[in-house]
This record gives structure tokens, sequence and C-alpha cells, in this order.
């Protein structure tokens, strides 16, 4: 009982006598623990006898003696040997047993998020601790919400995190989540198309016609802003969807084949390949976005009409012009973004509440700026050679070589950032939007399909 009182002093952060959804949601996360609100909401429910949304001592009480009753009986049958404690191999076998393969370090990492005592075991009292913070119903929700706990990769920059969420189980979660992390992106993206089509400008025209071209967006109406927003948008999800399953099966392979978890190499490689490939099957969609960027609004009734352009007036292969400074700057980007992403998360994870909102928006952030600074020279070249047909000032040159030394002759060292200024006033919006919308529409769809 004196644990028990310890820890309802604990979660009662205001010492006001009561435990409250934030603080009990609180709690959860700092201990590694990534639950649903609903799942909160529901434990205040069942044991708030008095009805007034919070739980006083007697009713937390409660609480904790049912969850201690009914994960008795599991904890000794995790406890395969018998020795009143849990160890790694329990937790493989217990994934085993359910038909995961799961790898010795994050096995580790799984006994890391009980133990107290760093004995690298779990006794009854540090897993009934874990359990009481932890709203899971019997042993394949406990496993499902350690495994989404092991991943909070890469991802507040682009629509979906490079991996989806292990602690989901059959289609219809994964389908819930990708219409989430979609309809977020379709939103961020549109919510800052016009410093999208800004960034676009800058990059072909220059730094010095920052005035111009907020001028020339301006000029063409309100909607004009929003030039070439309907491609972004159409192109977005169904990219990352497809890096996000290349990803995930090739660290599946990785995995099964070394039996360990992955170095911030293999990232680095996969993320590299994974990216690649995706880019170069929606790369036409990009060209045809850079094109109604950088035309005048009324040039194109739409996305249809400048594709048939492109094709009429140039050819098949204009579609797929600048794709080689496109690739080599997605390999640093993908790269970069997973490596310094993953490297940021594993240090945090000395830190106990190193999964607060905050931290990890301002992970992903740091990710975001690290591989943008280093691809970005090879993003103006790009965007300057998918100009070329038509924009006569770019005047790119036709190599990758050719675009850098054009870029210094004409602007110096700085033409190599035009436009990074408006692409970082774009991420941070873009990132909150897709982090906060993706999260609320889980939780909308979930209630809504459940």
């Amino acid at each position: 009982m004196d644990n028990f009182r310890g820890l309802f002093v604990k979660l009662d952060k205001d010492n006001n006598g009561f435990i409250s959804v934030d603080e009990l949601h609180n709690e959860m996360r700092k201990s590694g623990i990534l639950p649903t609100e609903k799942k909160v909401k529901n434990i205040l429910e069942g044991y708030d006898q008095d009805k007034d949304g919070r739980l006083d001592y007697n009713e937390f009480l409660h609480y904790m003696t049912d969850r201690e009753k009914k994960w008795k009986i599991h904890f000794h049958e995790l406890d395969k040997n018998k020795c009143g404690l849990i160890d790694q191999d329990d937790i493989i076998c217990l994934f085993k047993e359910l038909g995961v393969s799961i790898s010795q370090p994050n096995a580790k990492r799984i006994i890391q998020m009980m133990d107290k005592d760093n004995s690298m075991t779990v006794d009854w009292g540090e897993f009934l601790h874990h359990i009481i913070l932890n709203p899971a119903d019997n042993i394949g929700e406990l496993v499902s919400s350690w495994k989404h706990s092991l991943v909070f990769d890469v991802g507040e920059s682009r629509p979906l995190s490079l991996e989806f969420p292990e602690g989901m189980s059959g289609s219809g979660a994964w389908r819930r989540f990708v219409l989430a992390a979609g309809l977020a992106d379709a939103i961020s993206r549109t919510v800052t198309a016009p410093i999208d089509r800004l960034k676009t400008q800058l990059q072909v025209h220059g730094s010095k016609t920052f005035a111009q071209a907020f001028a020339k967006q301006r000029a063409g109406g309100l909607r004009s802003m929003w030039q070439g927003n309907v491609v972004n948008v159409l192109k977005g999800t169904p990219q990352s969807t497809l890096q996000c399953m290349i990803y995930t099966q090739m660290k599946m392979y990785t995995q099964d084949r070394t039996k360990e978890g992955l170095s911030v190499q293999q990232r680095f490689g996969l993320g590299c390949g994974s990216g690649a490939f995706a880019h170069a099957v929606f790369y036409p969609l990009e060209v045809l976005k850079v094109r109604l960027n950088l035309q005048h609004s009324g040039t194109y009734l739409g996305m249809v009409q400048c594709a048939r352009s492109v094709y009429r007036n140039e050819s098949l292969a204009s579609f797929y012009r600048g794709f080689g400074p496109s690739l080599l700057c997605m390999i640093p980007y993908a790269g970069v973004e997973c490596a310094v992403h993953q490297t940021i998360v594993n240090w945090a994870r000395n830190d106990p509440s190193y999964n607060s909102d905050s931290q990890l928006f301002f992970f992903s952030f740091v990710a975001f700026a690290s591989g943008q600074v280093t691809s970005y020279p090879l993003a103006v070249i790009r965007t300057q050679q998918q100009a070329q047909a038509f924009c006569a000032v770019s005047n790119p040159g036709s190599s990758v070589l050719q675009g850098f030394t054009g870029i210094y002759a004409r602007h110096g060292l700085r033409g190599y950032y035009n436009g990074l200024g408006a692409s970082f006033i774009r991420a941070v919006p873009c990132a909150l939007l897709n982090y906060t919308l993706t999260r609320k529409l889980e939780v909308l769809f979930d209630s809504t399909w459940s």
C-alpha cells in the first residue's frame, strides 16, 4: 500500500489530492507509454465513482488493486523459468509465441522501460508499476504498446513516418493511419502552399527577386498563390507510403539476417534506397508542380493540360528533367535526416521525458534542417533544370557540375541556398499541422470505426 500511495503522490502533480486525465496521460508518456486519449479517459470513467472527472486516492487504489489481481497471472506466464523475474529471453519468447520476430537490442529496450534498479531484469514490483501506467487490457495489447513505443522514427517533415507504427495490427488500423496521415499532409501542404511556391521562384530567379516574386504572386490574385498545390498534394502521401513500405520490408529483411537492431549506417542506407526509389516513381509530378509554380496565372487550366503541353512540345524525357541532381539530393537528405533523427532519439532515451510533444517536434525539425542544409544546393540545381525549358533566366546547364558553376557565377555562394529561409519558414507550421492533425484524426477514426 505504501508503494501505491507513493505512486499516487507522484501522479498528483498539483498536490490537490486528485489525479486528472492530463496528469495520468503525462506520466504514462514519461514512462515511454504512448496511449490514446480515449484509453486514458476510459480508466477515469471506469473508476471515477463520484463522476467528477478525476480520481481521489480511494478510487485510484481500487484501480491499482484490480490491475494487480489481473496481471499477477500474466506475470507468471511471462516468467518462463519461474524465477520471479522477467528477462530479455522471456520477452523474445513472448514475441515468438505471437508470431513476431524481435531482436535482442529491442528486447533489451523493453526491459529497460520497466527496470528501475538497472538489473536488466524485471521483478513483480517493477512490472506492476509499469502495468498500472499502461492501459493495456491483455498480453496482445501490452505487446502492441511496447512495439509502438520502440518506434517514433523520422517523420514530422514528411506526411508519414519512415516506418509504419509497429503497434498496428490488421489492415483496418493500417488504413486508418494512412488516411489520417494523408489528410493531415494535404491540409498542411495546402495551408503552406504560397510559401512553397515562393521558395520555388526564389530557387530559380535568385534571392534578389524576393519582392518581385511576392508581387508576382499577388498580381495573379489570391487563387494563384495555390497554383500547383493539387499536384503537390497528389504526390505527397502516395510517395511517402511507398517509401514506408519499401523501408519496412528492407528493415525486416536486414534484421532477420543480422538478428540485431539497425545501426545508424544501416538506417542511412535504407533511408537512401527507399527514398530514391519512391522519388523516381513520382518524379514527373514534381516536374509538373514546378512548371505550374513558375507559370503566370491562367497559362494552364490544370495539371492535365500542363502534362499534355510538356509531352507535345518537348518529350517524355522532359518529365525527368533534373532527375540526376534530384536523385543526388534525395540521398543525402533522406539518409542524413534518418541518421540524425535516430541518433538524437537514442541519446534522448536516457531522459524519461524524451517523448514529449515539444521534444519530438524539436528532434524532427533538427533532422529536417540537417537534411535540408546538406542537400539544398542540389535541390536548387534540380529546380533550375526543371524550369530550363521555359525560363531562359535560369540557364542551369545540363549537368550537376555545370549547375554548380553557373549558380556560383551568377549569385556566388549565397546562390546555393536561395529560398532556404522560405523552406524553413514553411517547415515549422507544416510539421506542427502534420503532427497535430495526424494524431487528432487517428483518435477520431479509431472512435468512429471501432
